[in-house]
């Protein structure tokens, strides 16, 4: 499979139509060259066709002149090394960085940036997306498809890696997480969604109690007096005292207003108000962060994160409609749900998509531009002269023949003042 940014030289037919138009061109301009032949021997038969002739030679003229200046974008007319041809091949590198440049300063300017995603619902489209996901022309998605994952693996995957892990790295240090932390478990326990949690806490401290109840009996054999041993009332003490234990986690389990379980939810409560407005707490949650984030361990959770996104991304991208089927499918079907009628949901994620993105251009945009120029540097002149000429030559085609028509025109308008004068 061919890259579309590859380095290396390809060979890829040119399109029908833009080979079409080709031959209609320079067929337009040989009818033109026959037609003056022909007028210019039959003028003396009559003065019609000295307006054959005039309209023919102008019509060749201006066929001749685009051709040169369309000829001229992409390659040296005739093979011949005239100045100021050639002109997409010798500014491959100046073209870059004026569209990098063009990207910097139209698109990458945090206040347009903000301004433009303030006008977008991305939950929303996401979330439409995801629920129904787009069933139209298989060629059109399997070409975009395939055009998200060969750009994927045509950039400088250390740079563009290393730019996404070095953005998140940084929102996650400028991002106060102990609110986030604070907010989200007063919703739950407004919810009631952490009693599974109290009840997976009971539930593991009565497996560690049975497992480990040799350790509560050696212990009190330890700390009982001689006496004690001597009587085995250690060995009723270690019994009684693991059946209490037992006995309270059981009760725990089996009450949902235990006083106990009443007290955890009341420390929970004051944990998740203490993280929200608590200076104190605050502080020591953050450093707490920094801490993880600067530990090598977590450097790597990053590096894998990234690598598993863009392994999925590519996963995707080359097979989109197998991603949407099985498990994955079916969570994010379900995801998309919540995304399109909760409107809570809807305008926290808007939000976070576009500081993300104010942020990105503040921070990277430069970075950005850099990456752009860069991957245009490194492609093949000859690849991206065709490609471009593929895209557009058609259209240039055009321009070609209308040169042909209003210059047969011109010239025919030339010779109808030149005949009243």
């Amino acid at each position: 499979m061919t890259l579309p940014f590859s380095r290396r030289p390809t060979h890829e037919a040119a399109p029908a139509g833009l080979v079409r138009m080709r031959v209609v061109a320079t067929g337009l301009l040989v009818l033109m060259a026959v037609t003056y032949a022909l007028a210019r021997w039959q003028e003396p038969a009559h003065p019609a066709f000295g307006f054959v002739r005039a309209f023919a030679e102008a019509a060749m003229v201006g066929g001749l002149a685009d051709w040169f200046a369309v000829t001229a974008l992409f390659r040296h007319p005739l093979g011949l090394p005239i100045p100021h041809t050639a002109i997409v091949p010798r500014n491959k590198d100046r073209i870059g960085e004026t569209l990098a440049s063009f990207l910097r300063n139209n698109f990458l300017v945090p206040a347009v940036v903000a301004r433009r995603m303030r006008r977008l619902d991305i939950a929303s489209a996401a979330g439409r997306w995801l629920a129904q996901p787009p069933g139209g022309p298989g060629r059109l998605r399997r070409g975009a498809s395939r055009l998200v994952a060969e750009m994927l693996q045509a950039f400088d995957q250390d740079r563009l890696g290393g730019l996404v892990k070095s953005t998140v790295a940084q929102r996650l240090r400028q991002m106060e997480v102990a609110p986030l932390i604070g907010q989200a478990l007063t919703a739950a326990i407004a919810e009631n969604r952490h009693v599974p949690l109290l009840d997976g806490i009971v539930r593991w401290a009565g497996r560690v109690l049975a497992a480990n109840d040799h350790l509560i009996r050696a212990m009190v054999h330890e700390r009982a007096g001689s006496i004690m041993r001597w009587t085995g009332l250690d060995e009723t003490l270690s019994n009684k005292l693991i059946d209490g234990l037992d006995q309270l986690l059981a009760d725990m389990a089996d009450d949902p207003h235990h006083p106990l379980r009443d007290k955890a939810e009341e420390g929970l409560a004051v944990l998740a108000h203490d993280l929200q407005h608590d200076a104190t707490m605050r502080l020591r949650v953050e450093a707490l962060k920094l801490d993880l984030l600067d530990n090598p361990a977590m450097q790597r959770w990053i590096d894998g994160m990234w690598e598993q996104m863009r392994g999925g991304m590519l996963k995707i991208a080359r097979d989109p409609d197998a991603a949407m089927a099985g498990r994955l499918g079916e969570m994010l079907r379900e995801l998309g749900e919540p995304l399109q009628h909760d409107p809570k949901l809807r305008r926290t994620i808007n939000r976070f998509v576009r500081r993300a993105a104010v942020g990105a251009a503040a921070d990277y945009g430069d970075a950005i531009v850099r990456l752009v120029s860069d991957t245009v540097r490194g492609w093949d002149t000859g690849t991206i002269t065709r490609r471009l000429e593929n895209a557009v030559g058609r259209d240039l085609q055009y321009i070609r023949i209308n040169g042909t028509i209003v210059g047969g025109l011109v010239g025919l308008l030339i010779h109808l003042v030149d005949v009243g004068i």
